[in-house]
């Protein structure tokens, strides 16, 4: 082998060996990258400190039934330049336009003061240079288009990869302690409410990018690892406009009555959705916000509403007939104590058993005492098997279990059976009696309360929480027609009637509809565990039932703690849940009979959408179709009859949520991010569900989903 030859060889070796030796010094620093120092992260490449950090991902939004946003997550960005990469012929050309535009979108500084400390950073060879902390989508846009940072950011030194995500709750305090949190308070995990036991569906995965080291501080690279994955999206069984209803007439009704606290449950017969949940308490300053879940969470005396379940019991044991006549004389004297009718004691004289469930007197204590004092356990068995007894064992923490005494127990006295079964010497929450009364609505189906009926990833279903039966049948079918009809004797012959018949001038209506339900008032205890006089007692009005009582859709409790200028359960509690009905009732359509039109034989002219002038003008043009525009505007919207299309101005208003049902992927897209919201499409053709209502307040930066078909 010649010399030449030999070296050719020797070079060829060296260059290979070059290559592996350089290719296994990337290998290295990359597994350094992300695996050196386990402890925390960091690595070192060269003489500059990087680490790998997690990356938060979007949290998904939780939606009320109809999809729309009840909380959100709302994207912001921090803002930085590094001036060192931009090269000097377009530095000394557009530093200055660049600079303009700084003081323009962010005008804490003139654009001289940009300027010169953009210069400055440039000559210390500072490479984060902040710009804004917490910009919008809208600015970050904005940003993105000025001069020099169009270039990007490995040419044009725009850094703005620092996404900041914050929860929002676009509707206020509506729903607060419903929606709920999850927290971290002194290193111990706080969860309340739908988000915190839902939080394993809405947190997403957490990804993984790389954080360099700087003098200030650790700052992104830009590089990423693993994307993030957005969570899922909780639908609750909310229905956002009968939540509005409920709280906007119960604290009407609080501050009306100069009352301390109140809650309202809506909740769908069929199903034991939550329709709407209130809770509302009086703050230091005199206003009413959500403070506590007493709704499910706090315990009272449910009084005259426990009635129905020692009907039930007594019915279902064949201990009495409805008709049967009692004594109602209106003063009791039960085991050496006195018991009175609410009427003052003057009593109603001899009536049926039905009419004193009607007329809620409590000759019904001393009727369930003659009945069970000797077998008290076959009272208990009963209660055991209508649910009352046991949690419900609702989704969310916090229910408070039934208190509730049993024979043997420390607390159990003759006195036990008689108080009872008038609703006294035990504790339910509202949610509890609520869905007694429910079942007996839904012919003796008793079901579990559910505040989420589905979970939703990119608007595909990925779980859905379908009823949940804890009762097949509480009792027997006679005996829940016979309930039936005492509930809606309540409301024509009973303590109810007044609602019937509203006083002149008060504003109150009356309601449009048949009504089964139920009042109660309830003697709270005092400060030293015993009850005062009438003078002093403080008082808890309730009304439960649900409607239209011929065919049952909703039931409804609302509970008032503490009212100053009435207490009796029709007038306090009563009326809230009429207004609630007659609101829900009129924007139902489930309730009004649709009136269907004789569709045209005759060609019309074809649906225009709506989009921006010149392509809606311009499409229609090419189709040889004749229009009348009558206003003028950059996006159009059409009214088209059977023989022509009239265009006009497609309102927009500023701070709101456009509506873009109807349109293309391109005009939605296009509008919705011009507004400064992140916009996701899916499937294809026109807009026919947008996941933020048209009109709704506006969110820079927060997420709205587009379905298509």
């Amino acid at each position: 082998m010649s010399k030449a030859s030999k070296h050719l060889i020797f070079r060829a070796y060296l260059i290979y060996f070059g290559f592996v030796a350089a290719m296994l010094v990337v290998l290295y620093y990359t597994v350094s990258l992300q695996f050196a120092n386990k402890k925390n992260g960091e690595a070192s490449l060269g003489s500059i400190k990087v680490r790998t950090v997690d990356r938060t991902p979007r949290m998904g939004e939780i939606l009320d039934a109809n999809l729309l946003p009840l909380v959100t997550s709302v994207a912001y960005y921090n803002i930085y330049m590094d001036p060192t990469v931009v090269n000097q012929k377009m530095f000394d050309a557009e530093v200055s336009a660049l600079a303009e535009g700084l003081g323009k979108i962010n005008p804490i500084k003139t654009a001289r003061e940009w300027e010169n400390q953009i210069r400055a950073a440039r000559l210390k060879g500072s490479r984060y240079l902040i710009i804004k902390k917490l910009a919008t989508n809208t600015e970050r846009n904005q940003f993105r288009k000025l001069p020099i940072f169009s270039e990007g950011r490995m040419k044009g030194g725009i850094i703005d990869n620092e996404i900041i995500i914050n929860r929002k709750k676009p509707n206020g305090d509506l729903l607060g302690r419903t929606l709920g949190y999850r927290k971290i308070i002194d290193g111990k995990v706080v969860e309340c409410g739908i988000e915190g036991a839902f939080y394993n569906f809405l947190k997403g995965e957490v990804g993984a990018e790389v954080e360099q080291k700087i003098s200030s501080g650790w700052r992104k690279t830009g590089q990423i690892l693993k994307d993030a994955v957005e969570g899922a999206d909780v639908v609750s069984t909310i229905e956002k406009e009968i939540q509005e209803v409920a709280h906007s007439e119960l604290e009407k009704q609080l501050k009306e009555m100069d009352a301390r606290s109140g809650s309202v449950i809506v909740m769908d017969v069929k199903t034991g959705y939550v329709r709407a949940i209130v809770n509302l308490s009086k703050n230091a300053n005199g206003l009413f916000s959500e403070n506590f879940n007493d709704a499910f969470g706090s315990l009272e005396s449910p009084g005259s509403t426990f009635k129905l379940a020692s009907l039930m019991a007594a019915l279902e044991d064949k201990k009495i007939t409805i008709n049967e006549k009692v004594n109602a004389k209106g003063v009791y004297l039960i085991h050496g104590a006195k018991l009175s009718d609410s009427n003052h004691g003057i009593g109603y004289g001899e009536i049926t058993i039905q009419q004193a469930f009607e007329k809620s007197s409590n000759v019904i204590a001393a009727l369930m005492d003659r009945i069970y004092k000797n077998d008290p356990e076959k009272l208990m068995a009963r209660l055991d098997a209508f649910g009352i007894t046991k949690p419900l064992g609702i989704a969310l923490t916090g229910e408070a279990p039934p208190d509730i005494p049993r024979p043997g127990d420390s607390r159990w006295s003759p006195l036990s059976i008689p108080w009872m079964s008038i609703g006294y010497g035990i504790r339910q929450t509202p949610l509890q009696t609520l869905a007694f009364y429910n079942a007996v609505a839904n012919n003796g189906k008793l079901l579990r309360p559910q505040f989420v009926q589905e979970i939703i990833r990119q608007g595909e279903s990925i779980k859905k929480f379908n009823p949940i039966v804890l009762n097949e049948q509480i009792c027997s079918k006679e005996t829940i027609a016979i309930l039936k009809a005492c509930l809606e004797g309540v409301m024509t012959r009973g303590t109810g009637s007044a609602l019937s018949k509203p006083e002149i001038g008060s504003g109150y209506q009356c309601p449009q509809f048949k009504i089964g339900g139920k009042t109660g008032t309830t003697k709270l205890l005092g400060k030293n565990n015993e009850y005062l006089d009438e003078n002093n007692s403080v008082y808890q009005a309730s009304f439960v039932g649900y409607f239209p009582a011929d065919k049952p859709q909703y039931s409804c409790i609302v509970v008032i703690t503490d009212p100053k200028k009435e207490y009796y359960g029709a007038k306090v509690a009563g009326r809230v849940f009429v207004e609630i009905a007659n609101k829900v009732w009129a924007s139902s359509f489930d309730y009004h009979q649709a009136i269907n039109a004789i569709k045209p034989t005759k060609i019309a002219p074809p649906v225009v959408k709506p989009g921006s002038k010149d392509d809606v003008i311009n499409a229609l043009k090419f189709l040889g179709l004749t229009y009348t525009q009558n206003q003028t505007g950059d996006w159009l919207s059409s009214i088209t009859t059977e023989s022509s299309i009239d265009l006009s101005k497609y309102l927009i208003y500023d701070g709101f949520v456009p509506n873009v049902i109807g349109m293309g992927a391109k005009d939605a897209v296009y509008l919705l991010e011009s507004k400064g919201l992140i916009v996701q499409i899916f499937g294809h053709g026109a807009v026919f569900h947008q996941s933020v209502n048209p009109n709704t307040k506006l969110f820079k930066g927060g997420l709205i989903q587009l379905q298509l078909k």
